[in-house]
C-alpha cells in the first residue's frame, strides 16, 4: 500500500522547513524523490535513500562519499515506517555533523504525520463500511439476511436490543459534517445519508419510554444542526429484519405528521400508528373502494372533507370541532348530516365511521 501521497510528502517538507534552516527532501519506497524544498530535485533517485531503505538504517553522506554516489549531496537519510511498515525515507542536506541534531525530530514529525493521514483515512473507510451497512439494512430487499447478519458481526453490532429509526429530514446542511458531529455525542448510532436532505439514523433504545429517546436524540440534533428540521421515530423492533420496517414506518409517520401538525419539528410512529398501519392500504382496487366515500362528496369536497378531519382529529367532540372550524354548531350538525346523506354512511355506526375515516385518511395522503 502507498503510505506516502505526493501531498502528505510535501506537507512533510512545509512543516519541517519551518523549524530547521536546511533543505528536507522526502522519498518514496523506491527511493525517488516525491518532495523537496527544491522543486528541481523531484523526481530524481536518491542514493541516500536507497541506502537508508537497504539497510533500514540512519545513512549519513559526507563530501567524500557524495563523490562516489551518483547525483548524491552530503546529507543524512532516515527510512521511514508506520505501523511496522518501512514506507520511504526522508533527507536533511547539508553537512552530517550540522544536520545530524534534527535528523530525529525531523523523521519523528513525518511519522507522526503519516500515522495521523492512516488513522484518519482509517476511520473515513469505517464511516464509510458503516454506512453502507445501514443503507442495505434500510433496503432489505437487496442484501440476503445472511449477509447482513454477516456484516453485523464484523461491525460487531447485535439487533438483539430493540432499535428504531429516527428520520432526521432538512433543507440545507452538510450531513458528512453533521454525521461526524452526532456520531461523537451518539457513539452507539450508526447513520447513513439516504438522499440529499435525509439522514438516516438507527439506535438501540435503554428505555421503553419511546417519547424520553426521541426528546433526548432531538436536543442533540438541535445543538449540532442549527439549521431548520424534522426528527421522526420509527417503530421500535428487535431483529436484523426489523430495522427496514422501523425505516418505512418512520417515513409514513414524518409525511402524516407533516400533514397534521405542519409547524411541529418532532414527529412519531407513537403518535401516529393507525394512520402509520392504514398507509399500507393506498394501492390496488382496494384502496379505490377505500377512497370512495370522500370522492362521493362532490363540488363541496374540500370543506367536507375537512369538517370530516377535523371531526376525527378531536375524536368526535362536536363543540371542540366546531372551535376549530370557527364555525356553529348547528353549522357542523348540517354538515355531518350532509355528508352521511351524501355517502350513505351512518357517522353514529362505528363500521361506518371507520370506513369514513380511513376513506378521509387515504384521500389526504
Amino acid at each position: 500500500m502507498n503510505i506516502i501521497s505526493t501531498a502528505l510528502a510535501q506537507d512533510i517538507v512545509t512543516r519541517t522547513m519551518r523549524i530547521i534552516p536546511y533543505n528536507v527532501n522526502v522519498m518514496d519506497a523506491n527511493g525517488s524523490i516525491i518532495a523537496s524544498g527544491n522543486p528541481a530535485r523531484i523526481g530524481e533517485l536518491h542514493a541516500g535513500a536507497l541506502l537508508a531503505l537497504a539497510k533500514k538504517l540512519t545513512v549519513e553522506i559526507d563530501d567524500a562519499s557524495a563523490r562516489n554516489l551518483h547525483g548524491a549531496q552530503p546529507g543524512i537519510n532516515l527510512p521511514l515506517t508506520v505501523q511496522g511498515q518501512l514506507c520511504g525515507a526522508v533527507g536533511l542536506s547539508g553537512p552530517p555533523d550540522q544536520v545530524r541534531q534534527f535528523g530525529e525530530l525531523v523523521r519523528l514529525t513525518a511519522e507522526m504525520i503519516l500515522e495521523q493521514a492512516q488513522l484518519a483515512g482509517e476511520l473515513q473507510r469505517d464511516s464509510r463500511y458503516r454506512e453502507a451497512f445501514v443503507l442495505n439494512l434500510i433496503n432489505a430487499e437487496h442484501a440476503s439476511l445472511a449477509d447482513l447478519n454477516a456484516w453485523a458481526h464484523r461491525l460487531g453490532v447485535s439487533f438483539d436490543r430493540p432499535h428504531a429509526v429516527y428520520l432526521l429530514e432538512l433543507d440545507d446542511a452538510d450531513l458528512q459534517a453533521l454525521q461526524l458531529r452526532l456520531q461523537a455525542r451518539v457513539p452507539s448510532a450508526l447513520t447513513a445519508a439516504a438522499g440529499p436532505h435525509e439522514l438516516v439514523i438507527l439506535d438501540f433504545l435503554d428505555t421503553p419510554v419511546h417519547d424520553k429517546q426521541l426528546h433526548a436524540l432531538g436536543g442533540i440534533v438541535r445543538e449540532i444542526c442549527p439549521t431548520p428540521h424534522t426528527l421522526t421515530m420509527g417503530i421500535a423492533l428487535q431483529g436484523i429484519a426489523g430495522v427496514a420496517i422501523s425505516y418505512q414506518s418512520a417515513k409514513s409517520a414524518a409525511r402524516i405528521g407533516r400533514n397534521r401538525h405542519p409547524r411541529r419539528h418532532h414527529y412519531s410512529y407513537y403518535d401516529h400508528a393507525l394512520p402509520v398501519l392504514l398507509s399500507g392500504l393506498d394501492t390496488g382496487w382496494q384502496a379505490a373502494q377505500l377512497r370512495a366515500p370522500v370522492e362521493k362528496l362532490g363540488r363541496n369536497k374540500d370543506m367536507l372533507q375537512r369538517t370530516l378531519a377535523t371531526w376525527f382529529a378531536h375524536d368526535g367532540h362536536p363543540a371542540a370541532t366546531a372551535e376549530a372550524l370557527h364555525i356553529h354548531r348547528n353549522t357542523l350538525d348540517y354538515r355531518l348530516r350532509r355528508i352521511g346523506e351524501i355517502t350513505g354512511l351512518d357517522l353514529a355506526r362505528l363500521e361506518d365511521r371507520f370506513l369514513l375515516y380511513i376513506s378521509v385518511l387515504l384521500s389526504s395522503q
